[in-house]
């Protein structure tokens, strides 16, 4: 009997190695994505394949998905929130999990939280987009504060609405204040500035020799240039420690009480392996974090693009003040 016994616990124990997962973690492990499905589904389906990992994710918008994940509280049944942006994983860092060391320090400090609760996984930096006839390289501001500059009147181009321009609104209130940023968002919308629903056509435009210059991500150039456009259109770094050059990451966390534990930190530490990282240079052309793997071809070294000397788990805090400055400054 007890030799039969064993036989069945082995057979068991073999049984869910097969499968990818760890004994007592049952059902497929649920992944918030606030990441496009366009973006991540096929290095989601490469993790599944790896590890055997059955993996159900629910798509949105990061912002939703966090609002979602706080309103179902305990009671959630997601194991992972893979986010956009580093506001969002702050905003539910209550309901997350420290992460082990070892996972959290696969990154530079500058790209994780603070409390240890989630970590970057990829990056993208604020940039002024161009029209490379229109503008000579040498006339480009180096400050985001030139922008407010008259010569710039009516021939910048932003997305209010954006996520990411406000973001970079609550960056900005983290470095310099409350004051100091409406002044600035008064002085912009003193320029009457050409408005934008988002990034994608900003760059369109700016392709098109519709504007001259543009506040956007760094990212959505080299796609439009994949796709075969982008020919006059071309990016322009700002200096280093300038807000307007925020590096902005993507991240995960695992969700405390997690079912799935042992796999949602397989799946977290899966998007920082080189392979994933070198995915995220190469098919979504954003900065890798990972020390080691190199951006996509052209862009600086990450260790060359900084950014204001902010604790990005804040943002959070401040993406409220942030839409109301910019309502307050007439650009909502």
């Amino acid at each position: 009997m007890y030799r039969t016994t064993s036989i069945a616990v082995l057979i068991v124990a073999l049984l869910l190695a097969a499968c990818g997962g760890s004994a007592g973690e049952e059902g497929p492990l649920v992944v918030y994505s606030g990441r496009s499905e366009d973006l991540v589904a096929s290095l989601i389906e490469r993790f599944e394949t790896e590890t055997g990992v059955e993996v159900e994710v629910r798509y949105g918008d990061s912002t939703e998905l966090a609002a979602t994940l706080l309103a179902e509280g305990a009671a959630t049944d997601v194991d992972v929130f893979f986010a956009q942006d580093p506001a969002s994983l702050g905003a539910t860092s209550s309901l997350l999990t420290r992460l082990p060391d070892e996972v959290l320090e696969a990154v530079p400090a500058r790209f994780r939280d603070s409390s240890g609760r989630w970590v970057g996984t990829s990056g993208r930096v604020r940039v002024l987009v161009y029209d490379s006839e229109r503008v000579d390289p040498g006339d480009l501001p180096s400050s985001i504060d030139q922008l407010a500059d008259p010569r710039w009147a009516g021939q910048l181009a932003i997305a209010p609405t954006n996520g990411s321009f406000l973001a970079f609104v609550a960056a900005m209130i983290l470095d310099r204040g409350e004051d100091a940023t409406l002044e600035w968002l008064e002085a912009i919308a003193a320029n009457e500035p050409v408005d934008f629903p988002g990034n994608s056509p900003i760059v369109a435009a700016a392709d098109a020799g519709e504007i001259s210059i543009g506040l956007v991500n760094h990212y959505y150039l080299l796609r439009l240039q994949a796709e075969g456009g982008g020919s006059r259109a071309a990016n322009h770094f700002l200096a280093p420690g300038d807000v307007g050059g925020l590096v902005m990451p993507a991240g995960a966390g695992i969700v405390a009480g997690s079912d799935h534990p042992e796999s949602a930190r397989r799946f977290v530490e899966f998007l920082l392996t080189e392979e994933s990282q070198r995915y995220f240079a190469e098919e979504t052309f954003e900065y890798p974090l990972v020390p080691g793997v190199e951006p996509f071809e052209g862009l600086p070294a990450i260790d060359a693009v900084v950014g204001p000397d902010i604790d990005l788990s804040r943002l959070a805090e401040a993406l409220d003040t942030a839409t109301d400055l910019v309502t307050r400054a007439g650009l909502l």
